[in-house]
């Protein structure tokens, strides 16, 4: 069986870096951390992707890694008994998707071991795991775009994401991932384009799925002039989108061009104004399965007065739902824009107050953290290392970690530990499905 991006793969390897040898052929062993399957070869360990344990294959070591080398498939020999049929028919070209040739009962099996093996390095052990809570098929309500004007002028634009390791653009067709309501603007987002770019011109579009409807970030160089600026408050129009907006660069701020209703979110119940591009979690699923662990592992805590710090809360994804049954929170995040959204919803929560502070330039002291009973923090993927080291000096009896990175998380989580926090139990949720990543919340207790 041959690997049907082959040719593909092999002028991927032609851009990276000229293959160190020829290919060999090998049995894969296991799947690595970040979804490739990993085999020995003549010169060392291959990680080779699209592959899952007991595949025989001939793969094209490429390029150097410190324990061995990337490598990529020629040719499937014969497929592994975990193989599965992939869903999408970009499989295999798409970079958006690496696990979708791994059947169900190794897929959940890998994602467990993802975060065991994370927190076994940590020197953790014992705890209780949950099942995985698993987010459906065409669940993700956001997504960024690459999208790119050939070079002919009368070839439409390629819309869709980028190959893996490549900087072409897999114009796509369907998504198994994506919410419906994104897959089904991307033809009229392709005629947009068609009028907007010069051949060779590109730009990055991000769309979000609100309460509201679709919020639409064009991020490209060009600063629109009057034409164009009508040309995009008409297809805001036609296309029935809340919001679109245009910014020139990803460090720059949106500036909204059109919008024809409310831009809002919704957390626990209550309509949030939400900043274009702001951070949203990936899925409805995924959201409420966080949630549900967060206020449930809360409403059990300390005492029904329970006053909860909310530690990068962003515009209030756990804030207004703990807000909602009753439970004070002071809610703390470095983004003026998604604090000030914040303040606006919470205004019928006197319970609820909120402030902008960068954590990690400043992390709340054990002296300041002294007043709360319980502590919610869901930082980047970085972690938060140094705001985790003033948790654990503190006297606070309850400590849930929400976190998209099982190796941070198992870092910041012995930090906990080695103060007196004992990690009780570990909900992982699988919100970006067919993904290496995996989202978790976690309890702790003093």
């Amino acid at each position: 069986m041959r690997f049907r991006s082959a040719r593909r793969s092999k002028r991927q390897t032609t851009e990276r870096q000229p293959a160190v040898a020829e290919p060999v052929c090998v049995t894969v062993a296991r799947m690595g951390a970040q979804g490739d399957g990993i085999a020995e070869g003549p010169r060392g360990r291959l990680y080779i992707p699209c592959t899952v344990p007991g595949d025989y294959v001939r793969a094209r070591p490429t390029t150097k890694r410190a324990d061995g080398y990337a490598a990529d498939l020629v040719e499937l020999l014969s497929p592994g008994p975990e193989r599965a049929e992939p869903p999408c028919r970009h499989f295999g070209d798409c970079g958006g998707c690496r696990l979708q040739h791994l059947n169900d009962d190794a897929y959940v099996r890998w994602k467990h071991e993802r975060l065991t093996i994370a927190l076994t390095r940590a020197g953790i052990h014992d705890y209780t795991m949950d099942p995985l809570a698993r987010t459906p098929p065409r669940a993700r309500r956001r997504a960024v775009f690459s999208a790119i004007r050939p070079a002919l002028p009368s070839t439409p634009p390629l819309l869709g994401f980028k190959c893996r390791e490549s900087h072409e653009i897999v114009d796509l067709a369907d998504c198994p991932v994506l919410h419906p309501h994104i897959t089904a603007i991307l033809p009229r987002l392709r005629d947009l384009l068609a009028d907007l770019l010069s051949p060779r011109q590109s730009l990055s579009v991000s769309v979000t799925l609100l309460a509201t409807g679709l919020d639409i970030v064009l991020e490209w160089p060009n600063d629109p002039d009057l034409t164009t600026r009508e040309r995009l408050a008409k297809f805001t129009e036609t296309a029935d989108v809340a919001r679109l907006s245009w910014r020139w660069s990803a460090a720059s701020t949106p500036e909204p061009i059109a919008q024809r209703r409310a831009a809002s979110i919704e957390f626990g119940g209550v309509l949030v104004p939400f900043p274009p591009d702001g951070f949203l979690q990936a899925s409805a699923d995924g959201e409420e399965a966080l949630v549900n662990a967060v206020r449930d592992a809360i409403c059990r805590g300390p005492s029904p007065k329970t006053k909860v710090a909310d530690l990068f809360a962003g515009a209030g994804t756990f804030t207004l739902p703990l807000a909602n049954v009753g439970i004070g929170v002071h809610a703390i995040d470095s983004d003026c824009k998604a604090v000030s959204a914040l303040s606006i919803a919470s205004r019928a929560f006197p319970h609820v107050t909120s402030v902008q502070r960068d954590l990690f330039a400043r992390p709340l002291t054990p002296g300041e953290l002294s007043i709360f009973q319980a502590i919610v923090f869901d930082p980047p993927r970085a972690g938060a290392r140094t705001q985790a080291e003033q948790i654990a000096q503190s006297s606070v009896p309850l400590v849930i970690a929400v976190s998209c990175n099982p190796d941070t998380f198992a870092r910041d989580a012995r930090i906990l530990a080695s103060g007196g926090y004992t990690l009780k139990r570990i909900t992982p949720i699988d919100q970006f499905l067919w993904s290496p990543h995996l989202e978790l919340a976690a309890l702790f207790r003093r």
